[in-house]
Order: C-alpha cells, then sequence, then structure tokens
C-alpha cells in the first residue's frame, strides 16, 4: 500500500509521523518502509488508508494491506494476493500495473509487472539466446519474457522491473574503470532481444521502432544501418544494449524499463535481463589458442557460404578490384 503513494502523499506521511520528509520518492519510500517494520502506530496506520482511500476510492482495504513480510522470509505469505500487492507509479503516471516490494522478489530478486498475454504466448517462453563470443554470463536478472500488453494498439508498451542482490552491486561496482573519458564497466548489465522462438538458440533481434526507458530515462540503441536496397526501411544493427549506466546500483530500490515497440502480424518478441562480464584481449587469446587452429579450406568455405546464401549477412561484397593488364 506503501509503495503506490506519490511523492507529496509520502511527505505528508513522514511528516505525520515526526520523520524527516526531505529527500527523492525512492529515499522517502525506503523510510516509510522502515516506518512500518519499525511498528508505527494506530494513528500513522490510519493516516496510510486515509492516504490510500484518497488515491484509489474504489478499492477496499484489507489488514494485510498493511502487512510488511520480513525480508528474511524465504516464500511468501499465504495471506497475499493479487489484490493485496502494492502498486508503484513510475516517471509520475498513476500505477496500474503491480509491483512486489524487494522483500517479496525471489532469489534472484527479479520482478516483471503482469500484463495480459495469450495462451498462445507464454509469458517466460523456453527461449535460450545465443552465447555472446566476448562476455561471460555471471546471473539472469530477468528470464526471457514475452512482450506483450494490454492493448491491441499497433504501437505498444510495457514494463519489466528488477533488484540488484548486495553481491551484484558489489560485482558492478568494483569493476567500474573511469581512466578514460568516460565510465566504464566490464561488468554490465545488459538488455537483450530476439525472436519467440524456441526450435534453436535465438540471435539478437530488434522489434520494430523500438524505443526504451531504464528508470524514466531513454536509453540510447545503435544507429540504423544504410539499406542494401533500395526501397527497404533501414535496420538497426541488433545487439546487445549495455544499460549499467542507467541502472541504480541499490538493493532496495527496485529498477524499471519500459519498452515500447510496433506489433507486426506473425512475429512475437521476448526480452531478458542479464548481468555479464566483459572479457579482456588477453583472455580472448588464450581461449583462441586452446580452440586450435581451423583448416583454411573450412574458412573459405564458410565465407563463400556467407556472400552467397544471405544477402542479409553480416558479410558483404562492398569492393571489387580487377587488373585492366592482359594476363598474357
Amino acid at each position: 500500500m506503501v509503495m503506490s503513494l506519490r511523492v507529496s502523499e509520502l511527505q505528508v506521511l513522514l511528516g505525520y509521523a515526526g520523520r524527516n520528509k526531505h529527500g527523492r520518492k525512492h529515499e522517502l519510500l525506503t523510510k516509510a518502509l522502515h516506518l512500518l517494520k519499525a511498528g508505527c502506530s494506530p494513528a500513522v496506520q490510519m493516516k496510510i488508508k486515509e492516504l490510500y482511500r484518497r488515491r484509489f476510492p474504489q478499492k477496499i482495504m484489507t489488514p494485510a494491506d498493511l502487512s510488511i513480510p520480513s525480508v528474511h522470509s524465504s516464500s511468501m505469505p499465504a495471506t497475499l494476493s493479487p489484490s493485496t500487492i502494492p502498486q508503484l507509479g513510475y516517471d509520475g503516471h498513476p500505477a496500474t500495473s503491480p509491483l512486489l516490494p524487494v522483500s517479496l522478489l525471489g532469489p534472484k530478486h527479479e520482478l516483471e509487472l503482469p500484463h495480459l498475454t495469450s495462451a498462445l504466448h507464454p509469458v517466460h517462453p523456453d527461449i535460450k539466446l545465443q552465447k555472446l563470443p566476448f562476455y561471460d554470463l555471471l546471473d539472469e536478472l530477468i528470464k526471457p519474457t514475452s512482450l506483450a500488453s494490454d492493448n491491441s494498439q499497433r504501437f505498444r508498451e510495457t514494463c519489466f522491473a528488477f533488484a540488484l542482490t548486495p553481491q551484484q552491486v558489489q560485482q558492478i561496482s568494483s569493476s567500474m574503470d573511469i581512466s578514460g573519458t568516460k565510465c566504464d564497466f566490464t561488468v554490465q548489465v545488459q538488455l537483450r532481444f530476439c525472436l519467440s522462438e524456441t526450435s534453436c538458440p535465438q540471435e539478437d533481434h530488434f522489434p520494430p521502432n523500438l524505443c526504451v526507458k531504464v528508470n524514466a530515462k531513454p536509453c540510447s540503441l545503435p544507429g540504423y544501418l544504410p539499406p542494401t536496397k533500395n526501397g527497404v526501411e533501414p535496420k538497426r544493427p541488433s545487439r546487445p544494449i549495455n544499460i549499467t549506466s542507467l541502472v541504480r546500483l541499490s538493493t532496495t530500490v527496485p529498477n524499471t524499463i519500459v519498452v515500447s515497440w510496433t506489433a507486426e502480424i506473425g512475429r512475437n518478441y521476448s526480452m531478458a535481463v542479464y548481468l555479464v562480464k566483459q572479457l579482456s584481449s588477453t583472455v580472448l587469446l588464450q581461449r583462441l589458442r586452446a580452440k586450435g587452429i581451423r583448416n583454411p579450406d573450412h574458412s573459405r568455405a564458410l565465407i563463400k557460404e556467407k556472400l552467397t546464401a544471405d544477402p542479409d549477412s553480416e558479410i558483404a561484397t562492398t569492393s571489387l578490384r580487377v587488373s585492366l593488364l592482359c594476363p598474357v
């Protein structure tokens, strides 16, 4: 219930309880949750109900709405139901999707904001993404999840959220490199998109007109490639998106990802979020040497196949040098 309150309402609540009411929303939210966990007076509980009724006048209150389960609880209490899950608004908009507090998240602190999906498109399809050669997978923050929306419009939008564990926060923070002009991380949070196909490991594939916001901040996507044929719409090179710089390195405040895209008939997409470690050139060279040397004939055949089989392949003929001298 407390997590659904806006900044002004949280300030009223904290001021009523005699607590410091200054700070950003996630700071005010943390103070309010600590107030509940420490055991607040009946008067403060009545104030919470009053603020909640003002925002959601049609909702009937239950005692379970005020319950805050223990952080160390290994299972979700039986009294928790979808109607008692608190809600959290993002980017200043009213909350329309339930969001669990961090204390109720699973072992990997993963959270997906529910959205309507049909029986043909499972929420978590059995999708495997292709392994990235330049990264080692450390953890799965959000497993492959179908992109679905609660509207039938062509342009759709949905929201996901996840929280980091203390170990994950430590891994990211300790990998920070500020030697250059910008701050880089060798341990990264990567966002990946692919087609919802389970027949084989999927390569990265962006939905049309993709737009991503992480914690209400726009996420930069790869630029469009020039079309190879006339009349063909330009495409973005589909590859993992590094969102580490936009992620809150906190164990108490969840991170939200808002994805908008254009729906395609006959094509469905999924997204996933991973914690990965970027490999250095030394490690890559060691692994290449450990694999041995491939036969040159095999490499030539592979290049010929790439050039002839797929016109949109990553390998393309850009120039052809021909001698005009007589060969005789």
